[in-house]
C-alpha cells in the first residue's frame, strides 16, 4: 500500500498545526461558528445533532493493520468506543469533542492518515473496488490511478472551493463493485479494439434530491491522460457550476442542463489546452506509484487446498454457508478474498467497536499480510487469505461476531446514521435496519432469496444510497412523524439503475411486513433462479404493489 514520503508528512503536519490554531481561536471566541465552519469542514469535522463528528479518509478503501489499530485507539480514547465505516470507504467518529480534534488529527498523522478534504466543496476521498489488485476478473489495478488522483487533488488550489462537493470512483474490473455510475466522475477500465487498457469516463452521476446515472463523456481515455482530462472536467464545472443555489450546484445539474454533448465540447476544448502539459502521467511516474502496490510475497500453494476445503464445507454447514456468501475468488491460486460482515444483530450497519478493530488488525497480520479493505457497503475485507486457513479464520471471526453469512443478501443492509445522529435527517434509519434484521434471521431463507441489496437513508440526501438499492427505503417526515417510502429496482453495479417508487410511505412498524411481502412475491414469480433484480425487471412493479398494499395501484400510489 502507499506510504507517505517526506512531502506528505510535511504537508499533513503543517495542515494539522494550522487547524490546531483555528480550533484554539474558535474556543477562545476569536472565530464564530460561521467563520469556523468552512475551516472545520475542510478538515473533516461536522457539527451533528448531538456532537461533533470527525470523518477520516481511507483512500480507495485500503488500511494497514497498524492504521486500524490507530483507529481503535481513537475510538477508545476520544469517542464512545466505536467508529462507523461509511459508503465512501471512510470511518466516522460521532462523539468527538472540539478541543480534542487537533490531538486526534496528530494521532492519525502518526499512522499516515488524515481527514483533509473528507468534507467540504472539494474533491472528496477517492474510492475504488475493494478487491483491487486481487480480483480474478480485474484488468488493471485501479489503486494506482486512485493514488495519482489523490495526490493531484489534495489541496489543489483551483479545486478547493468548488461549487459543491465532488466525488470520484474507479474500477479496474468488468463487474463494477465501486458504483462508478453514481459519482461526479466515474472511471471504468476496459480494453479498446487494440487490446490496450484505458478508461471509460462517466460524468454527472449522483444521488441526493436529484438522483442521476452518470453519462459517458468519453468512451476510452489513455491512462497517461487521466489527470489532464479530469482537470478539464473540473475546470468546466468550476466555471459553469452554480454557486447561488446549493440544490443546483452539483455537476449532475450542469450536465443535464447543458446536455452531455455540449458539456463534452467544453471539456474537449479545455483539454486541448492542457493535455500535453506537465499533467501527462509519464511511464516513470506510473512505475513509481505502481511500486507501492506490488503484490505481497505469496506462497506457492500448489497443489491447492481445495480437496480439504470441500471436506470441511461438507462437514460444517455454517462454514459452508459462509464460504458461499463471504468468500470470493482470488487471482492467485490457493488464496481467497474474505468479506467480514459488519451487519450484526443489535448493532448499526458499519459499526465496529475498538476491541473488535484491534482483533481484526491481529487477524489481518496473521492471515492477510497486514492489510484490510473497507467496502462501500460498510463491510471489511481481508484480501489475501490462504484457502487452507479459511476454516481457522472463520472460527476466529465467529468468536468476534463477524462471521455473519450474509454478504450481498437481504440483511447486508446499507444504512446512514439517520436522525440518531444527523441534523439533516427526517427519520431514524438504524432502528429500521435492526427491525428488518430481526425479521429475517432464518439463514436458509436468506440463502433461498439470494442476491438482494437493501439500502436505507434517513433523508433525501441519500447517504444510505436508497436510490440504488434493489429495495430502497427513504425516511420522510409527515407532520412530525417518521414514515418510510419504498423503492424497487435500483442497482449500483455495471447495470446501474434508479429504483421506482412503490407507493405511499409506511409507518416503521409496517416496514418489515412490507419487505416480507416483496420477498415472497419475488420467490413466487422468479424463473430459473433469477436474482430479485432480474425478476423485477422482467415482471415490473405491479405485482409488488399489490402484495404490499393489497389494493389497486392507483390508490397505492396516493
Amino acid at each position: 500500500m502507499y506510504r507517505y514520503d517526506e512531502f506528505d508528512h510535511r504537508l499533513v503536519s503543517e495542515r494539522n498545526a494550522q487547524f490546531r490554531r483555528q480550533v484554539e481561536r474558535r474556543l477562545n471566541g476569536e472565530l464564530n461558528e460561521d467563520q469556523f465552519k468552512p475551516l472545520r469542514l475542510m478538515n473533516g469535522l461536522y457539527l451533528q445533532l448531538h456532537a461533533y463528528m470527525l470523518r477520516v479518509n481511507v483512500p480507495y478503501g485500503t488500511l494497514s493493520s497498524e492504521q486500524l489499530r490507530k483507529l481503535a485507539h481513537i475510538a477508545r480514547t476520544y469517542d464512545r468506543d466505536f467508529g462507523q465505516f461509511t459508503t465512501r470507504q471512510n470511518i466516522q467518529f460521532n462523539w468527538v469533542k472540539l478541543e480534542d480534534t487537533p490531538d486526534i488529527l496528530e494521532a492519525l498523522a502518526e499512522a499516515e492518515m488524515t481527514a483533509i478534504q473528507s468534507s467540504g466543496n472539494c474533491v472528496r476521498n477517492i474510492t475504488a473496488d475493494q478487491y483491487a489488485g486481487r480480483a480474478r476478473d480485474e484488468l488493471v489495478d485501479p489503486r494506482v490511478y486512485s493514488e495519482l488522483l489523490r495526490q493531484y487533488s489534495l489541496l489543489h488550489p483551483e479545486f478547493s472551493y468548488l461549487p459543491r462537493k465532488f466525488k470520484i470512483a474507479l474500477t479496474g474490473s468488468p463487474h463494477d463493485r465501486a458504483a462508478v455510475a453514481l459519482h461526479d466522475i466515474g472511471l471504468r477500465m476496459h480494453l479498446n479494439e487494440a487490446g490496450e487498457p484505458g478508461f471509460e469516463v462517466l460524468v454527472g452521476g449522483g444521488q441526493g434530491r436529484t438522483p442521476v446515472i452518470g453519462k459517458t463523456i468519453r468512451e476510452w481515455l489513455e491512462p497517461e491522460n487521466l489527470l489532464s482530462y479530469v482537470e478539464a472536467i473540473l475546470r468546466v464545472y468550476n466555471m459553469q457550476g452554480r454557486r447561488d443555489n446549493i440544490h443546483k450546484a452539483r455537476i449532475k445539474i450542469i450536465v443535464n442542463q447543458l446536455g452531455i454533448d455540449r458539456y463534452r465540447e467544453l471539456v474537449d476544448d479545455e483539454w486541448e489546452r492542457i493535455r500535453d502539459s506537465r499533467l501527462k502521467v509519464s511511464p516513470e511516474e506510473l512505475d513509481r506509484v505502481s511500486a507501492h502496490f506490488a503484490p505481497p510475497p505469496y506462497t506457492d500453494l500448489l497443489p491447492d487446498a481445495s480437496a480439504e476445503l470441500e471436506r470441511l464445507r461438507a462437514e460444517e454447514p455454517a462454514f459452508d454457508r459462509w464460504c458461499a456468501t463471504n468468500v470470493e475468488e482470488h487471482k492467485v491460486p490457493g488464496y481467497s478474498i474474505v468479506n467480514l460482515s459488519l451487519k450484526r444483530l443489535g448493532r448499526p450497519p458499519g459499526d465496529l467497536d475498538a476491541d473488535s478493530m484491534d482483533a481484526v488488525a491481529e487477524l489481518a497480520d496473521r492471515y492477510s499480510f497486514g492489510e484490510v479493505r473497507v467496502t462501500h457497503r460498510q463491510n471489511l475485507v481481508l484480501t489475501d487469505v490462504e484457502q487452507r486457513e479459511l476454516f481457522e479464520l472463520w472460527r476466529a471471526l465467529d468468536v468476534l461476531g463477524l462471521a455473519s453469512s450474509n454478504i450481498g443478501q437481504l440483511t447486508d443492509i446499507i444504512s446512514c446514521p439517520g436522525l440518531d445522529y444527523c441534523s439533516l435527517a427526517n427519520a431514524r434509519s438504524i432502528p429500521v435496519a435492526e427491525d428488518i434484521s430481526r425479521h429475517f434471521v432464518d439463514v436458509d431463507k436468506l440463502a433461498l432469496v439470494g442476491d438482494l441489496t437493501l439500502n436505507i437513508s434517513g433523508c433525501m440526501n441519500a447517504c444510505g444510497h436508497h436510490h440504488v438499492g434493489n429495495i430502497g427505503i427513504l425516511g420522510v417526515d409527515k407532520r412530525g412523524e417518521e414514515f418510510f417510502q419504498l423503492t424497487l429496482g435500483g442497482a449500483s453495479d455495471e447495470g446501474a439503475s434508479l429504483g421506482d417508487r412503490l407507493g405511499r410511505a409506511l409507518a416503521q412498524a409496517e416496514v418489515p411486513a412490507a419487505i416480507e411481502a416483496i420477498v415472497e412475491t419475488y420467490l413466487s414469480l422468479r424463473m430459473d433462479g433469477e436474482r430479485f433484480l432480474d425478476t423485477y425487471r422482467r415482471v415490473g412493479i405491479e405485482p409488488f404493489k399489490q402484495a404490499v398494499y393489497g389494493e389497486p395501484a392507483s390508490r397505492a400510489a396516493a
